[in-house]
């Protein structure tokens, strides 16, 4: 792999293949050539890029990459599915870190991607929408 576009398929051998700081160098490597407007943690979207590749890679094994086409289905780019996801990643993360009882676990997380939309992303119901 010699470059990431989010906007293209990813080949999962040739992403499992690299290490994760790769991986990461490769998003923001992508995010600086593309003159996006930088999110106001760089590494940290980066990271949550990769996240969101690394379930998707998985296929069956978890509800992401079935979520992933729905959200491409329901007439998202690539790169704005990979944004949903890792919003509803990142509000899952948020509530495990304060205490909130209601997230226990990748069950939660697996729940509420298995309720994402398009329609959903596009009102703004998760709260990480960001640009880039």
């Amino acid at each position: 792999m010699e470059k990431y576009d989010p906007m293209l398929d990813v080949d999962s051998e040739q992403w499992e293949a690299l290490d994760t700081d790769e991986r990461i160098n490769f998003v923001m490597e992508y995010h600086q050539e593309v003159g996006t407007e930088a999110p106001p943690d760089e590494y940290s979207h980066a990271l949550l890029h990769v996240v969101v590749e690394n379930q998707i890679a998985l296929g069956n094994e978890t509800p992401v990459e079935t979520a992933f086409h729905r959200l491409l289905d329901g007439n998202l780019d690539r790169h704005d599915a990979i944004h949903a996801i890792a919003s509803v990643l990142v509000n899952h993360m948020y509530e495990l870190m304060h205490g909130d009882d209601r997230a226990k676990g990748n069950d939660e997380y697996y729940a509420e991607i298995e309720k994402l939309t398009a329609e959903k992303w596009l009102r703004g119901e998760y709260s990480e929408q960001t640009d880039g």
